[in-house]
């Protein structure tokens, strides 16, 4: 790991708002790609981050301004990171973080790749109930509906499961694809639940996405 990736880490970690925007911009300058200073400099600042908030070593308000050290970086990055998108729709999606959880860079990235690679995003934000997710798939412009829904810890993960079931129950499974994702979730996870799909990163995400909602994946932009 380079140097300028580790202070951006550490500074998510330390809360230092300023100390992010900065780094992330010097990252930039320097020849950096936005991807990699995402996957390797604010996403591992933001896991620690979610893995001493578990552990009762960290508490909401510092996690609410590492959050908002990550936020403001990724306002930074997202003119690169969408650079050159396709323009036809491949899908229309819905992104949302799940209830009881409030780590979005993984969520805000995948969202973000998915628009620079043709899909229609619709972002839901942050500790979303299972209920606000039914009634925006029913009422979602298109026939078909991609979710992109991730969770960082795993009490929150367990969501994605109460999810699946209410999908069902409300009759609405045949109109979407779910796709999850976060730390704690894995391919077992996916099949136990009934979901379609789950990726390690933004850049798979968007070739899991397409691969389900059967679009080309020659056309992928990563």
């Amino acid at each position: 790991m380079s140097d300028i990736i580790k202070e951006i880490t550490d500074a998510v970690t330390s809360q230092n708002i300023n100390g992010a925007v900065e780094k992330t911009k010097e990252a930039l300058a320097s020849g950096i790609p936005a991807l990699e200073i995402v996957q390797k400099g604010l996403s591992v600042g933001m896991k620690i981050v979610g893995d001493r908030f578990e552990a009762g070593e960290l508490f909401l308000p510092q996690i609410m301004m590492s959050a908002k050290a990550m936020n403001n970086s990724m306002e930074v990055l997202n003119p690169e990171l969408t650079a050159g998108g396709a323009s036809a729709s491949a899908g229309y999606c819905l992104s949302f973080v799940q209830s009881g959880d409030i780590h979005d860079i993984g969520n805000r990235l995948v969202a973000t790749m998915l628009g620079a690679n043709g899909f229609t995003v619709k972002v839901l934000g942050v500790d979303v109930d299972n209920e606000i997710v039914i009634e925006e798939i029913k009422k979602a412009p298109a026939d078909k509906v991609l979710l992109a829904g991730s969770a960082l810890m795993t009490t929150s993960m367990l969501g994605q499961k109460d999810l699946m079931i209410l999908i069902n129950e409300e009759g609405v499974r045949g109109k979407v694809k779910c796709m999850f994702g976060g730390a704690p979730v894995s391919k077992a996870w996916i099949e136990e639940i009934g979901a379609d799909g789950t990726a390690e990163n933004a850049a798979e995400a968007v070739i899991v996405a397409r691969k389900i909602m059967d679009v080309e994946t020659s056309k992928v932009k990563v």
